[in-house]
């Protein structure tokens, strides 16, 4: 399991070692390990920087010198302060990676990838709120967006790997940090959202992002596709804000609403802010684009065929054990 270190990988390790796998969880020198606590998990500690040696450790690593079963690949950067970082992070250790795989002949029976749904953009934005699905042409119109097409296009060409490529809509769950800055500004009783026009959200919470990875490695009809995944429902700002609030217990929250023209403008200003400091800002143009997009609606149809996809959380039952996580941690 490649990028264990971050929110996601912590779930998709607890979750293959309930499943019984041996689960082997490669990790930077420098990552975190906070989620990473149960023994049973076999770290390989790579440089993804030096493609040099990556062939070696995971020729080391790997279980009596033979390939993984699956490999999961969920290592990725969603914001940087310059383009090229997300280059360099959301495509060449990709290919960095799987070169490493072919040149030690470590090549799984499954290969997943996480990819996003960014990668395809804003291809349902005609006004008639239809869902994205995978027949749509992308166009992405975030850095992000293009990396994550950048990386999908190049497995494309690696006819030999069994790759499976995932592209889940906004990712929730205990630990996530964008989605709880919601959550904190409605406990704070406000509620933001931006622009006039009516925009359609999407979810997935982690537990079941993670179940339809496994089942999804786990059936035959999965290689060489690509598979949407979200709760197939999408909601409005109004009823995002009614959950959130009835699961913290607020009755009053004020919604706020922004125009997209003032959220650009602080956007481009943390975003330059950002590059000077080195440090990427949570709120940049690639956001607002993100922000500004008013469709999330997706299908979730290929992925119900091919492993049976299911849902079991809903965005009301997530969102309760989203903020029983959070207020866990106010508590310590």
């Amino acid at each position: 399991m490649v990028g264990a270190g971050g929110f996601i990988g912590g779930f998709i390790v607890a979750e293959g070692l309930r499943r019984g796998f041996d689960v082997y969880a490669a990790v930077r020198e420098s990552t975190s390990r906070r989620y990473l606590s149960d023994p049973a998990i076999k770290f390989v500690v790579l440089d993804y920087d030096d493609p040099d040696t990556l062939g070696a450790k995971l020729a080391e690593a790997a279980p009596d010198h033979k390939p993984w079963d699956y490999i999961i690949y969920n290592l990725g950067a969603t914001k940087a302060a310059r383009f090229s970082d997300f280059n360099h992070i959301n495509y060449e250790y990709l290919r960095y990676f799987v070169g490493a795989l072919e040149d030690e002949q470590l090549m799984p029976s499954k290969f997943l990838y996480m990819s996003s749904l960014s990668a395809l953009g804003p291809v349902a934005e005609d006004g008639s709120y239809k869902a994205i699905d995978n027949t749509c042409l992308p166009k992405p119109d975030t850095r992000y967006g293009l990396s994550k097409i950048k990386a999908e296009t190049y497995l494309e060409t690696r006819t030999a790997l069994p790759w499976i490529i995932f592209r889940p809509t906004g990712v929730y769950g205990p630990h996530e940090q964008d989605y709880l800055m919601m959550i904190k500004c409605i406990d704070s009783h406000f509620d933001f959202g931006v622009g006039y026009k009516r925009q359609m959200l999407t979810f997935i919470y982690v537990d079941d992002l993670v179940n339809a990875m496994y089942d999804a490695l786990e059936s035959d009809k999965t290689v060489h596709h690509k598979y949407i995944i979200s709760e197939p429902r999408a909601y409005s700002q109004k009823e995002f804000r009614s959950i959130v609030a009835k699961a913290l217990g607020r009755k009053l929250i004020v919604p706020v609403k922004l125009p997209l023209w003032a959220v650009y403008a602080v956007s481009a200003v943390a975003e330059r802010i950002g590059a000077l400091t080195l440090k990427p800002s949570t709120l940049n143009r690639d956001k607002y684009r993100i922000m500004r997009q008013r469709n999330w609606n997706c299908s979730v149809a290929d992925a119900e065929a091919d492993f049976g996809f299911t849902c079991r959380f809903p965005l009301e039952r997530g969102i309760e054990e989203t903020v029983k996580a959070y207020n866990a941690s106010k508590k310590k």
